[in-house]
């Protein structure tokens, strides 16, 4: 066994949009599992939005990560040392080891997988936070009826892909915003999606939202918000008396800094927003999904029969080695990934 691992840590605060200098890529000593804990071979690790987040140091739900502390992460892999008799050398198990080559956790903070039962990458997309985040909040404050509209944007991340193909199959008219017309493709071909339109391709909010309403003829009853920015500017003023708003991200607006504080936009002011709200009697109900993980394993008894028959889809984009986060992270920050970015250790 290696006595030294791997780990990127924050090596500086970004202004704006994250550099490679914000990143360092160290060497450590390989940590020796304590009473009760489990030392883990990462072989594969998430990159989520939710990172840039921690990135600023900014009050927010969730601590910072202290520069020159590890980036967070949820990771999978192999262990390699065990002191916990719920867990053997050789079994396979989900943590939140951070951007590292290993990672040592108490067993009562890691999740044993089966890798006969699928890919163990699907612990960090459809079946783990990403896929839980849009499950959880399409059921909770969605709530789709069979014959309404639903708009989700990032329509082929590994949220956006759940909650259309849920939604889908629920009953629902599903339409999708994305970057790219291979996105766009992909969430109708890939994924069942009614129609899909390029945010890319739209100058503005209004232009976008001229074909919004050709692809909603009825007007929107559920929009799942996990962009911000022009998206949610078009799709506002369609929603339909008593809609709903589930937010989870609002990944346009993270580079500005401050968890988005640092965001403005002229055109959509707070009197704006607030009378959309009060006049067509909204329901807007924000959420961090880590506070409903009591829910997770109806979660998994749900959607794991779906993924394991083919009923639910869903893409991995991997990334090739630990050095290689930072660039991937940055990436995707732009929309650069095509489904859900994993990034491959071993």
């Amino acid at each position: 066994m290696s006595a030294e691992m791997q780990e990127i840590v924050l090596a500086s605060r970004p202004d704006a949009a994250p550099t490679a200098e914000n990143f360092r890529l160290e060497s450590a000593e390989l940590p020796q599992p304590g009473e009760g804990e489990v030392l883990v071979k990462v072989h594969y690790m998430s990159l989520d939005p939710y990172m840039r987040g921690r990135m600023d140091d900014a009050k927010s739900y969730a601590a910072p990560v202290p520069i020159g502390g590890r980036m967070e992460a949820g990771g999978v892999g192999e262990v390699i040392a065990s002191n916990s008799p719920y867990f053997e050398v050789g079994d396979f198990a989900f943590g939140m080891f951070g951007w590292a080559s290993h990672g040592c956790l108490p067993a009562k903070e890691l999740r044993k997988l089966d890798p006969k039962q699928g890919p163990i990458t699907a612990a960090l997309g459809v079946l783990g936070m990403p896929g839980f985040t849009g499950w959880h909040g399409l059921s909770a404050y969605g709530r789709p009826q069979a014959g309404e509209t639903l708009v989700v944007a990032a329509a082929t991340g590994p949220v956006g892909s759940m909650v259309g193909q849920l939604a889908k199959q629920a009953g629902l008219r599903v339409v999708g915003i994305a970057g790219g017309a291979d996105k766009c493709k992909m969430a109708v071909d890939t994924f069942g999606f009614d129609a899909c339109l390029d945010h890319r391709a739209y100058e503005d909010a209004r232009a976008l939202r001229k074909d919004l309403k050709e692809a909603c003829p009825k007007g929107v009853d559920i929009y799942f918000e996990n962009v911000g920015g022009k998206v949610l500017e078009a799709v506002l003023p369609m929603m339909n008396p008593h809609g709903r708003i589930p937010i989870c991200g609002m990944i346009a607006w993270y580079n500005a800094g401050g968890l988005g504080e640092g965001a403005s936009d002229a055109a959509l002011t707070g009197p704006n927003i607030w009378r959309n709200v009060l006049v067509k009697f909204l329901s807007v109900n924000g959420f961090i999904i880590s506070n409903h993980f009591d829910r997770y394993p109806e979660f998994l008894k749900e959607v794991g029969p779906m993924v394991a028959k083919g009923e639910l889809r869903f893409v991995e984009d991997i990334a090739e080695g630990l050095e290689n986060a930072p660039a991937a992270f940055m990436a995707m920050l732009n929309g650069g990934n095509t489904g859900k970015q994993i990034v491959k250790l071993v």
